[in-house]
């Protein structure tokens, strides 16, 4: 699960960064964390600067949950895409891969999942498999409101698959990348007792885990890009409910799909597997 957990760019080896790419200014949203201004990416900076929240009302919360994505730029009449991101990531993990496809005419919406990303969860809602399920329903219901092409990249994958199973009248296809669908959830991990389990997760957002976690999933990076990589995929860990949403949804068991996938009849595309 390390490399799963340190938002790397997906599918940059592949991608053609477009040259009409740029960046003006600051304009970051005031509820990123102030790190946000010492990233040097410029496709990490004009994404998180697109970044928006959007009320979200579930069943398992009194108040809106204001809803951290990254709206499409243009609508049209195909299936819009929607991007999710892996374990402990944030939407910024399609920095390079969210401007090629708005290049190439798609609707994109990139989600946060509930209990990871820049939403606002200082209500401290539950962060199980069940309310990032509905979380990620009523989200679509609001504000996408038809059939989607639903990608999910590692443990994405799971989100993307228990969704789809559950709600198949809002998933047009699965596109599945790198996916981590063969575990049976968090494991004994589930059974650590909570004071362990905050010492683990505040081990995960170390930068010296982090750097390593890099190292080991790129080849022939320079030092700077690793640094700057790391301060990417660790910048929702420093909104102040990471550690509690993220130990709720570890002693909750996680993801299971492992039989759900393989009774599924719903469409795959599968990169990676």
């Amino acid at each position: 699960m390390l490399l799963m957990a340190f938002s790397s760019p997906t599918l940059i080896t592949t991608c053609r960064i477009p040259v009409s790419f740029r960046v003006y200014g600051s304009g970051f949203p005031s509820f990123l964390p102030k790190e946000v201004e010492k990233i040097k990416d410029p496709y990490a900076i004009k994404l998180s600067q697109r970044i928006e929240r959007l009320p979200v009302k579930t069943s398992y919360s009194e108040s809106s949950i204001l809803s951290s994505c990254v709206k499409p730029s243009k609508q049209n009449e195909k299936h819009p895409l929607v991007l999710l991101h892996g374990f402990d990531s944030s939407c910024l993990e399609w920095r390079y891969t969210y401007p090629l496809l708005e290049e190439a005419g798609m609707e994109t919406w990139a989600v946060d999942i509930l209990g990871w990303g820049f939403s606002d969860l200082s209500i401290l809602p539950p962060c199980n498999v069940t309310s990032k399920r509905e979380h990620l329903f009523q989200l679509w219901k609001s504000y996408i409101r038809r059939p989607m092409i639903l990608v999910g990249p590692s443990l994405g994958a799971a989100v993307a698959i228990d969704f789809a199973l559950n709600h198949p009248e809002a998933v047009e296809k699965l596109v599945l990348i790198g996916a981590s669908v063969h575990t049976e959830g968090t494991g004994k991990l589930s059974r650590l007792p909570k004071i362990i389990a905050y010492a683990g997760v505040s081990l995960l957002k170390s930068v010296p885990l982090r750097l390593y976690a890099n190292y080991l999933g790129f080849y022939g990076i320079s030092f700077n890009s690793v640094i700057d990589w790391t301060s990417i995929g660790r910048l929702h860990c420093l909104l102040p409910w990471w550690e509690d949403a993220t130990v709720d949804f570890m002693i909750s068991g996680g993801y299971n799909v492992c039989q759900q996938y393989n009774r599924s009849k719903r469409k795959h595309s599968l990169y990676g597997v």
